[in-house]
Parts: C-alpha cells; sequence; structure tokens
C-alpha cells in the first residue's frame, strides 16, 4: 500500500455531506461546542443523494416539514419539494452554521479500524493526492445505504440488441434529448412514478411498465395549512407545528393500515378509479398483491401521475419482460413495447456501512 501522505484528529468524524452530515455537523456543533469533528465527503461538492441524482423531476417523496431539519424551518411553497430546492436547502445550511470550512472533499474512506488500546478509530481515506489517516473517538456514518458507484439493473436477455438507450436514472446523461421519443420506464417505484409525468410533458409517450402494481396515492404538493399557518405566525413556531402534525398524521394512517389492511387497501384503490375513470383498467394496474405499508406507497404530489395518465401521455403496462429486441421490449405475454430509450428504474444496490472495510482489533468485522 502507498505510504499515507497526511494524517488528521478530531473528536468526531462524521463520513458523508449531505442532509443527514450537515444536520449531524449542526447538532454536534451546538450541543457539544468544546468538540472537535470534521466531514469526510468522497465526491466534490456537498448535497449527497441531492446533488448525485439529476435526472428529471427528481424530488422528495417525503414532504419537508418531516424531512426537514428542526433547526431551521422549511419556507419554500412546496412541501414535496424539487431536488435543486433540497440541495439548496443543504448548502445554505452548511454556510449559515458555518459547517463548510470543516469539509474535506474528495475523501473517501475506505477502512476504519478501531483500537481498544487508544480508543481511537483510525480512518483510511482515498484522496487525488493519495491516501490520507485521520484518528477519531467518535465515528459517525451519515453516507446513506446505497452503493454511488452505480444503481441496480437486472441482466436482462437481449439488452445487447437495442438499438436505442439504455438509462439508470443513477447516471443520468446531460445530452439526453427525449423530445419527441418513445419512452419506456422500467419500475413502479418513487423514481418511475416521478419520471413518468415529468418526461411526458415532452416525450412522444412514456410507458410505466411494471411487473406488479405499487400502491400510488395523489397529495398536494403544497400544504395549504402549513402556508396559512406562516402567515399568521414566526415561521419557527408554524414549522414546528406542521412538522408534528405531519408525523403524528403518518404514524397514526402507517398503524391504520397495519391494523385495517384491507380498508386501507380498499380507500387508495378506489381513490385511483375515481381519479382515472371507470374505463381504467384499475384491478390489474393499481391493486398490490400487498397490504398497504408493506413497502412503502409512493406519492403523487398534485396527481401529475395520473393527470399523465388521463390525457394519453403516458400509460402503464404490466407484464413481465422476456427479452430487449432491437426495437424494444417484448413480454412473456408476447406484448411488444417499441422503444427509443429504456429508463432502468430499477432500484439501488444496498451497501451497508458505505461500504468501509471494518476492523476491530486487527479483527475483520462484517456488519451482516
Amino acid at each position: 500500500m502507498a505510504e499515507i501522505s497526511s494524517a488528521t484528529h478530531a473528536d468526531v468524524v462524521i463520513i458523508g455531506a449531505g442532509l443527514s452530515g450537515i444536520g449531524a455537523a449542526r447538532h454536534l456543533k451546538t450541543a457539544c461546542p468544546d468538540r472537535s469533528f470534521l466531514l469526510l465527503e468522497g465526491r466534490q461538492s456537498i448535497g449527497g443523494t441531492w446533488d448525485l441524482f439529476r435526472y428529471p423531476g427528481i424530488r422528495s417523496d417525503s414532504d419537508m416539514y418531516t424531512l426537514g431539519y428542526s433547526f431551521r424551518p422549511w419556507t419554500e411553497a412546496k412541501a414535496i419539494a424539487d431536488g435543486p430546492s433540497i440541495l439548496r436547502y443543504i448548502r445554505d445550511t452548511a454556510r449559515d452554521e458555518g459547517i463548510e470550512d470543516r469539509i474535506r472533499y474528495g475523501h473517501k474512506v475506505t477502512a476504519a479500524a478501531w483500537s481498544s488500546e487508544s480508543a481511537l478509530w483510525t480512518l483510511t481515506a482515498e484522496t487525488t493526492d493519495g491516501p490520507a489517516a485521520f484518528t477519531c473517538n467518535f465515528l459517525f456514518l451519515c453516507g446513506g445505504y446505497y452503493s454511488y458507484q452505480g444503481g441496480y439493473t437486472p441482466d436482462f436477455a437481449g439488452m445487447d440488441r437495442f438499438a436505442g438507450r439504455i438509462i439508470h436514472p443513477q447516471a443520468w446523461p446531460d445530452d439526453l434529448d427525449y423530445s419527441g421519443k418513445r419512452v419506456v420506464v422500467i419500475g413502479s417505484g418513487a423514481t418511475a412514478v416521478t419520471l413518468v409525468p415529468e418526461m411526458a410533458r415532452t416525450a412522444g409517450h412514456v410507458t410505466m411498465l411494471q411487473r406488479s402494481p405499487t400502491y400510488i396515492v395523489a397529495r398536494p404538493g403544497e400544504d395549504a395549512l402549513a402556508l396559512k399557518l406562516r402567515r399568521f405566525l414566526p415561521d419557527t413556531l408554524a414549522y414546528q407545528l406542521i412538522r408534528w402534525r405531519n408525523v403524528l398524521m403518518g404514524m397514526v394512517f402507517y398503524r391504520f393500515a397495519r391494523r385495517k389492511p384491507e380498508q386501507v387497501k380498499k380507500a387508495i384503490v378506489d381513490q385511483v378509479r375515481v381519479t382515472l375513470g371507470p374505463d381504467f383498467d384499475v384491478e390489474t394496474h393499481f391493486s398490490p398483491r400487498y397490504n398497504p405499508w408493506d413497502q412503502r406507497l409512493c406519492l403523487a404530489p398534485d396527481g401529475d401521475f395520473f393527470h399523465a395518465l388521463k390525457t394519453g401521455s403516458a400509460s402503464v403496462v404490466t407484464g413481465e419482460i422476456e427479452t430487449f429486441t432491437e426495437t424494444g421490449l417484448k413480454l412473456k405475454s408476447g406484448v411488444e413495447l417499441a422503444a427509443d430509450i429504456v429508463v432502468t428504474a430499477t432500484g439501488l444496490r444496498l451497501q451497508a456501512m458505505n461500504g468501509i472495510a471494518l476492523t476491530v482489533d486487527g479483527a475483520p468485522v462484517r456488519p451482516a
């Protein structure tokens, strides 16, 4: 191994300068002002997920009154916020809280070794200048749960035959022009539900291809009560009231869904049926085999996903892929979908502990 080029000690090292890392740094700075800390960020910018993902329409699928920092009121009109707004919120927080100068960019931590004798962690990080070493008393992992090296795409048969472009949302190309093109989005999770209505604005047609249905719930993009309270109350007080209202409502809805799954399922599916009309095959495309909250529900702010279906700019097909063809996809049912572009919104690659090699007193530790 190359010689270690530098060594730095801090009481606490936070790994990751995204939403969690910046929040952790602010709480640490406020609650423990006598402790030194550093943030090690593998990339060259603040923001984590909200800087990495650049696909059309990227947004939060949780309201920002809940997802935002308890100490910094969310003041944008949209409660279900777009990615650039969230990124700006994170960067503004880092600047205003004096955290920026604690961040070491381009420091990807690859190993963490604990010594009981010295009661210290020794961290090894990859940098453009070679390996660097840091020590700390407390290690705080805020780098998320998935690999930044690339998303998950199943090994579909015939992918090499497809004459168009195959794209994963985690690696969205800057040069992609989908205007007037036929697009197939594989998947029915939050990313697909976000992509479909946004791409449908200019694409020739967008088809969401799902193996099985997902619960999708329409919700206003703006929180009317929050906007009203902010007109009469200080931002901080209004924010805290809405934050706790949303947290408690989420808890109540979750518990009700677990206790009365059939009742909640019927309510969700019936709402989709009312939205799309009696001629839409809701039973096939929007009636999942599982109960609500066995998997996470997807949000459609202002019903944008359903609006795209109603206008005909987008459609949903439920079925399994047999193979890619030169011009699109062939399903096991025999149905063929023509496509110029295929987007594989098929998930992320789980990476526990940021992929760091852990050792304790020289012995390797596997988090699993």
